[in-house]
């Protein structure tokens, strides 16, 4: 029997979900705070507040290291957004983006059993946005950044990973990878294929894009082309701006120019990022037994059944069709594990045993319709999270 729910509607589409329902799910936000130690009585409340809280106060103020046994901070991951690029609305402002955020943490917490709290930030710039979580430190044991839009997003976690002793990771750009990784692995083994001899197009040259590029060339894949709003990204090109000319350097290997017909023309794999429509003929011009991941949300950019009728294996960001590529498949064990470890920061080999870790899961289960778990299913976080931590230890973050 499959561990995922096989209820009725587990996986409806959104036109059969009403706009009551979607808003009544929503009242009053998707997040409370629990109680770990009773709080019934008068020597309840002396315990859990004064005057016994004065004494972990006082022992903490001699060895902060106690704050990490006495409070929930060695735990806690908060979510930082600035509200410029949320799913696929852009730049909506942080209070709008608050109930993703908030969807964010109900997930740490469902699949990981982490605490996590939305922080939104009313400020565009990098400095302030660096500074107020520095600043936030004693407060949280991890740091998810979340839907800050590139190419600021790339300067914000880097120097917040400099700045903090903690695990610190951009969702949108390395959980959306790890599982892009799985995926196309799990893809190349049904079609008993080594990724390293694919021709990767990745439409998109944001966050994701960036990120899923870097893992895959990490993971060995020797041949990847990358589409920007203009075409081919390039040594031929000279309005790249800094991330994607450093990009240019290792990749698209044949020298290709053009745009997306002359990318696709030929190519194994097409892992769509952006907002971008791709044209029917232009996934029939790709090599035979391609695949393509249509992962824009929540409009792929070429519809799935069009796709089927010339790929061999077609995957999307959606739910109500096979193959869902989410990054829930990811992030809850990531972050469990490096704080299971203790981990100061996540590197790319932790992140690559993730993706390793994603596909054990459905290792005697694959099929062109299965090349990945469901999101839904309860062994992924915890198989996730113990690679992480193995690979932390190994690679001595821990």
């Amino acid at each position: 029997m499959s561990p995922v729910t096989d209820a009725p509607n587990a996986t409806a589409s959104l036109s059969e979900i009403t706009h009551d329902e979607i808003f009544a799910g929503h009242l009053g936000g998707k997040l409370s705070v629990e109680l770990s130690a009773p709080l019934e009585t008068q020597r309840d409340l002396s315990i859990a507040y004064t005057p016994g809280v004065a004494q972990v106060s006082r022992a903490i103020a001699q060895d902060v290291e106690l704050c990490k046994r006495y409070t929930w901070t060695d735990r806690l991951v908060v979510v930082v957004s600035d509200g410029t690029a949320v799913l696929g609305l852009g730049d909506i402002g942080p209070r709008a983006s608050l109930p993703v955020m908030e969807g964010k943490a109900a997930l740490f917490k469902k699949f990981a059993g982490l605490n996590s709290i939305p922080i939104v930030l009313d400020t565009k710039d990098v400095d302030e946005i660096v500074e107020t979580v520095v600043r936030l430190r004693p407060s949280f044991g991890a740091v998810n950044l979340e839907d800050i839009s590139a190419p600021r997003c790339f300067e914000v976690e880097k120097r917040l990973i400099e700045a903090l002793d903690c695990p610190v990771m951009h969702d949108d750009q390395h959980g959306t990878a790890i599982v892009v990784l799985a995926a196309l692995n799990g893809a190349a083994k049904v079609q008993g294929r080594a990724i390293d001899g694919l021709k990767v197009v990745v439409s998109g040259a944001g966050a994701a894009g960036v990120a899923c590029t870097n893992i895959l060339l990490a993971a060995g894949v020797r041949d990847v082309t990358v589409l920007d709003s203009k075409g081919i990204i390039g040594s031929d090109r000279s309005d790249l701006n800094d991330v994607k000319a450093e990009l240019a350097t290792r990749t698209n290997p044949r020298g290709l120019t053009g745009g997306a017909a002359e990318a696709l023309n030929g190519a194994d794999v097409f892992l769509g990022l952006s907002a971008g429509l791709i044209a029917e003929e232009l996934i029939a011009s790709m090599a035979p037994e391609s695949i393509v991941f249509a992962m824009s949300n929540p409009d792929p950019e070429i519809h799935p059944e069009v796709a089927g009728k010339y790929a061999a294996i077609v995957a999307t960001g959606r739910s109500d069709f096979p193959n869902q590529i989410n990054n829930v498949l990811a992030f809850p064990g990531v972050f469990k594990g490096a704080l299971d470890a203790g981990a100061r920061r996540i590197t790319e080999g932790m992140k690559i045993a993730a993706a390793e870790a994603i596909l054990s899961v459905v290792a005697e289960e694959l099929g062109p319709d299965k090349i990945v778990p469901s999101p839904l299913d309860p062994r992924v976080a915890p198989a996730v999270a113990e690679a992480v931590a193995a690979a932390a230890r190994a690679e001595g973050v821990a």
